[in-house]
Formats: structure tokens, C-alpha cells, sequence
């Protein structure tokens, strides 16, 4: 039976993806910062093994024996003061967690990219042959995901790649599930006047594994999702809660100049500001997705919008983290 490590095994991919794993037969060694993360991993039915991006002896400790690595860990920081931190987990960590890979002798390294690596700066629909943009991106998340990328495809090691869009499912805490629980708490200011495509979480997990499974090496695959506009998503969102929501989208420069001024505020109170130039920039603008290779390759499907909400929300209110009963059906 193999063993793979997986990094970022707390986290709302990382929860699914040890699942996966363990339900294919594969003993999972999980990357944990924490005893509360121990507990986590282990509650997946994978090994705690206590380590970190930064800290290369706990790496090859973590690496020594394993057959293939997930990196799936990623500093999602949309904010400018910390860009520095970002480009070192994400930039940083991943060469350090390859030269680990490439020492223990791993004979594949999964990284889970993300349509960022493209920018929101390449034109759509994004297939896999689309000119890269983010190296040119002003946007650090982009041309940090970017350029880890880069480290994989030159690394040396056999490598898969899983370029996600805007992943959503049970088990998100922090990503668009924020957008459901301020529509639930009636605190939802508006609708921005871009458009995504949506990934199930649990699609994405498992295109992870089967990737890994396959005879592919060296190899990218983009996982796009239904395509809606956020006005769309919010109007189901609040259809599914019974509650009022906005009806119509913010226009994108009053939103860019609300968050510019929030982040010279930002500046000086040094606090995170809740709205910023980059996330403004990402929720302005117009996603488009073509999942072909991997709906073909891999098996890879998109769930439906409202389904997807559906179970997102269930998983949200079983948790204690919505008031309300849902009064529609999907």
C-alpha cells in the first residue's frame, strides 16, 4: 500500500482530499502545524506529522518514504502587507517541500495550482494552452501561484498539476461561504459585477487522485465549474435562505474606490481591511473556465449551482453557523 504526504491536510481542500485518499486504499501521512491540526488529520483517518513550509528538516522528515506528495497548502492573502509572507509559503515553501521531494526520492509531486497562475489578465475561456499572465500580474497571489508552478514544471520530478476556480462545498469555513452567512445575517451589502465558474470541492478532491491514479505524468489540467455571475450566486444564495438580497450589482468603480479607500486606512491601523484592491479586482471580473481535458482525462464533472449550494449550505447549517431554515428546495 503506498503512503503520500499531503500539505495544507487542514484546510477546506485538504480535509476532502485525505478522504479520498484513505477511501482508495492509500496511507495518508497529513502536514500538521498544531495539536488542534493533529487531531484533525487524524480525524480523516490519516497520520499526523508535525512540520512546516518554512522549516526544511521537518519537511524531509515528512517526505522520507512517501511515494507521491499533495501539496495542497497555500497562503490565500489578498492584502499588501502581506505579500512578503505570502511568496514565502508559497514560493519559498514549495521549493523547499521539492527539494525535500527530490532528496527522499518521490516519484510524483501533485501541486494544486490554480486558474491565479493564468491571472485575471489572460483572456478567456482559460484552456490549458492560454498564455500564463501572472508573472505580470500586480496582484501578489497571482504571481506567487505562478511562480511556484513554474518550480514544479522545472523541478526535475515527475509532477501533476490541478488548476482550480473557485472551489465551494461542505467544509468551507472561510472562502465564499462568508458571502452565505452575511446573506443569512441580512449583511450583505451588494452583489459584485463579475462572474465565476464554481467547483465542487469534493470534484476537485477526487480529480486530485485520479490524476495521481492515471498513467499521466507531467501533465496540468484545468477544473472550471458551473459559470455564473455573483449576482446570480446571490440571488440563489438567498433564494435557498428565504432571505432578501441584493437585486442588482455594485458598479465595479464605486467598488474600487471603496477599497482603495479602505486600504489606505488599512495602512495605518495595520489591520487587514475587510474589503481590497485585489479581491475587488478578482470579484469585477469575468471567469470563464473550460474543464474539457479534465471532464475527459479524468472523469471530472460540474455540479450543478443550486446543488452545490444546496450542500453547502446543509453542511453550514449542521455546523451551528447559519439561523436559518431553508424554505426553498434546489
Amino acid at each position: 500500500m503506498p503512503t503520500v504526504l499531503v500539505t495544507g491536510a487542514t484546510g477546506f481542500l485538504g480535509q476532502h482530499l485525505l478522504r479520498e485518499l484513505r477511501a482508495a486504499g492509500v496511507e495518508v501521512r497529513g502536514l500538521s502545524r498544531s495539536p488542534a491540526g493533529d487531531v484533525a488529520v487524524a480525524a480523516a483517518g490519516a497520520q499526523p506529522v508535525r512540520g512546516h513550509l518554512g522549516d526544511a528538516a521537518s519537511l524531509a522528515a515528512a517526505v522520507a518514504g512517501v511515494e507521491a506528495v499533495f501539496h495542497t497548502a497555500s497562503d490565500t492573502n489578498n492584502w499588501g502587507p502581506g505579500d512578503a509572507a505570502q511568496t514565502a509559503t508559497n514560493v519559498g515553501g514549495t521549493r523547499q517541500l521539492l527539494d525535500a521531494a527530490r532528496d527522499a526520492g518521490v516519484r510524483c509531486f501533485v501541486y494544486t495550482s490554480s486558474i491565479s497562475a493564468y491571472s485575471h489578465l489572460a483572456p478567456g475561456p482559460l484552456r490549458e494552452d492560454t498564455p500564463q499572465q501572472g508573472a505580470r500580474s500586480w496582484i501578489n497571489y497571482e504571481r506567487s501561484k505562478h511562480a511556484a508552478e513554474r518550480l514544479v514544471r522545472e523541478s526535475g520530478l515527475p509532477f501533476l498539476v490541478l488548476q482550480p476556480s473557485h472551489i465551494l462545498g461542505p467544509g468551507d469555513r472561510n472562502n465564499w461561504s462568508n458571502l452565505i452567512r452575511m446573506a443569512d445575517a441580512g449583511q450583505l451589502p451588494g452583489a459584485p459585477p463579475g462572474s465565476g465558474a464554481f467547483a465542487d470541492v469534493r470534484e476537485v478532491a477526487r480529480a486530485h487522485v485520479r490524476a495521481w491514479q492515471g498513467p499521466a505524468r507531467d501533465e496540468a489540467w484545468l477544473l472550471g465549474g458551473e459559470h455564473a455571475s455573483f449576482l446570480g450566486l446571490v440571488a440563489e444564495i438567498g433564494r435557498q435562505l428565504g432571505k432578501p438580497v441584493p437585486t442588482r450589482a455594485l458598479p465595479a468603480p464605486v467598488l474600487r474606490a471603496y477599497a482603495r479607500t479602505l486600504d489606505l486606512v488599512s495602512r495605518i491601523t495595520r489591520k487587514p481591511p475587510k474589503l481590497t484592491p485585489a479581491a475587488v479586482c478578482f470579484t469585477c471580473h469575468h471567469l470563464q473556465v473550460d474543464s474539457g481535458k479534465a471532464e475527459r482525462e479524468l472523469g471530472y464533472r460540474a455540479t450543478p449551482l443550486p446543488v452545490l449550494l444546496a450542500d453547502t449550505i446543509a453542511w453550514l447549517r449542521a455546523e451551528g453557523l447559519l439561523a436559518t431554515q431553508s424554505t426553498d428546495s434546489p
